[in-house]
């Protein structure tokens, strides 16, 4: 994903990982609603993309006053913050759901606030 001018989204250095800015969102309710309307094939590939650059991503973010951060990084955070969603479907589960909870939801009541 790119914005209006055809630019990334993503700070440059993480430009390999533009193919999955769309996972860049800015609401827990957005990244769950993304890991579960995606394939496992789909978390999957999130996921090997960004997990081997979760330290660098770290290191790049921790950079900034976080009340601060320009909106390359804001987005890299929010990449990093549904690879933590997509985590537990692809290390324990094997599927988007959770098992065995039916059609059950969550629903978050604040959202932590930058």
């Amino acid at each position: 994903m790119s914005d209006e001018q055809g630019s990334s989204i993503l700070p440059a250095q993480f430009e390999d990982l533009e193919p999955f800015s769309t996972w860049s969102l800015a609401t827990e309710a957005e990244r769950y609603g993304k890991r579960i309307a995606s394939s496992m094939e789909e978390v999957q590939a999130f996921y090997d993309a960004a997990f081997p650059r979760t330290e660098e991503a770290i290191s790049y973010i921790d950079q900034f006053d976080f009340a601060a951060l320009p909106e390359d990084a804001t987005r890299l955070l929010w990449l990093y913050y549904s690879l933590m969603t997509a985590s537990f479907p692809v290390e324990v589960w094997r599927q988007t759901r959770v098992p065995d909870s039916g059609a059950s939801s969550f629903d978050c009541v604040v959202e932590p606030a930058l």
